[in-house]
């Protein structure tokens, strides 16, 4: 028989393939950080069975003897009970079921994004109420916004500013039945900004 291009005998690909069983488990302890059969140093353990039984507490040479003729194994659940708890099982099919779970997690994820409406004080009604419906649809989806008027300055001193802080009013009430206002707004170098959280569902 031919593993990895070397002609083996059937009992020499037998102990092969044991062999990277073993390793892979091994691979998968260090990585979960648990501890699996033989490392499992406790003279004794509480034991559950892989059917979910209690088994109590035995000795540690006999809880690996009982995972053993299940052909599964004794993982350390609990290491800082007393004794410690061990459940037996398939430990590499848990590894990979703990892993599905976790990408199927952040898969599902949703990625908070900030997006920016910007306008001028002099903007016209039409305008107005065409970023009104840009913020909106931004909050439907999910992501915050940051509304930004550009402000005038002559001599270091702004102008229109009033204007500026009403039309934020305005816009606020606009967007008040799909975000949260969380801080006042503030002014951001030339800006005068105001950041909206959407409302949880």
């Amino acid at each position: 028989m031919c593993l990895f291009g070397i002609i083996m005998s059937v009992d020499d690909c037998l102990r092969s393939l044991i062999l990277i069983i073993y390793l892979r488990r091994c691979c998968a302890i260090a990585s979960m950080e648990h501890q699996i059969n033989e490392e499992i140093r406790d003279p004794q353990v509480r034991v559950i069975d892989s059917d979910g039984s209690q088994l109590g507490i035995i000795s540690i040479a006999e809880a690996q003897n009982i995972a053993a003729e299940k052909e599964l194994d004794l993982v350390k659940i609990a290491p800082n009970a007393v004794p410690p708890v061990c459940k037996i099982m398939d430990y590499a099919k848990y590894c990979f079921e703990q892993s599905k779970r976790e990408k199927e997690a952040r898969k599902n994820q949703k990625t908070v994004e900030v997006k920016e409406v910007r306008m001028t004080s002099k903007i016209d009604t039409n305008d107005f109420n065409t970023k009104v419906n840009q913020a909106v649809k931004f909050l439907k989806g999910g992501d915050k916004v940051k509304v930004s008027i550009r402000l005038q300055f002559r001599k270091g001193v702004a102008l229109h500013s009033e204007l500026s802080n009403d039309l934020l009013d305005q816009f606020k009430d606009a967007v008040a039945e799909y975000g949260v206002f969380d801080k006042p707004s503030k002014v951001e170098g030339r800006n005068i900004v105001l950041f909206i959280s959407p409302k949880k569902q």
